[in-house]
């Protein structure tokens, strides 16, 4: 027996083939509401404005950026675009402990934003965390991007997910589905149909 939130292209391939049983379980937890997905521009007034909206109900705020050297940059920049911000950092080149740190302080809400690369897209839960930006969001495969847009909406709160991507004229083909398969299957329960999304990018 597998379980999986989404599954990936050879898992997917096997019950395609008929080699394997194929179940979905649709039905959401109650009062989760789905993430308001936007794919949006490397803007300072969207940035300001969405962390802003956050802090005002209490929420906390994720930004992945998945280059460690311009992380203190971007940590900077949302400082001082909303200088009540308690901004952290994150990355997997930190020492340990440090990090465990970071991570255990942004869950227990002494810190606003935290800025990091990918190591929180499993195994974090923080129901209290729902807006994330995504930079270069055209970088990432399908499952990242859907297992990093899953950190938020975790509770009865409306979440917001926003890609930050170049121009479309700018990214791939590829990047260009990869990005209008999330924003059009973002209702709760849609990974079965991003993971077959995935596979037919893929081939």
């Amino acid at each position: 027996l597998t379980l999986t939130a989404t599954p990936i292209p050879r898992t997917l391939q096997f019950s395609l083939m008929a080699a394997r049983d194929l179940s979905v379980i649709k039905t959401p937890p109650p009062n989760r509401q789905p993430v308001e997905t936007s794919i949006v521009g490397f803007n300072e007034e969207i940035l300001r404005d969405a962390i802003s909206y956050e802090l005002q109900r209490d929420g906390q705020v994720y930004f992945i950026n998945n280059r460690i050297e311009n992380l203190k940059n971007i940590a900077g920049l949302i400082q001082r675009l909303v200088p009540d911000a308690r901004v952290i950092t994150g990355h997997g080149q930190m020492d340990g402990k440090q990090l465990e740190k970071n991570v255990l302080d942004f869950m227990e809400g002494k810190y606003d934003v935290l800025v990091s690369t990918t190591i929180i897209e499993s195994g974090v839960d923080v129901p209290n965390a729902n807006t994330i930006f995504i930079n270069n969001a055209n970088n990432f495969g399908l499952s990242d991007l859907h297992q990093m847009r899953g950190r938020v909406g975790r509770s009865n709160k409306k979440a917001f997910c926003y890609f930050i991507t170049p121009p479309y004229s700018m990214m791939t083909g590829e990047a260009q589905k990869r990005i209008n398969a999330l924003e059009q299957f973002s209702e709760l329960g849609s990974g079965f149909n991003i993971a077959m999304k995935d596979l037919e990018i893929r081939g």
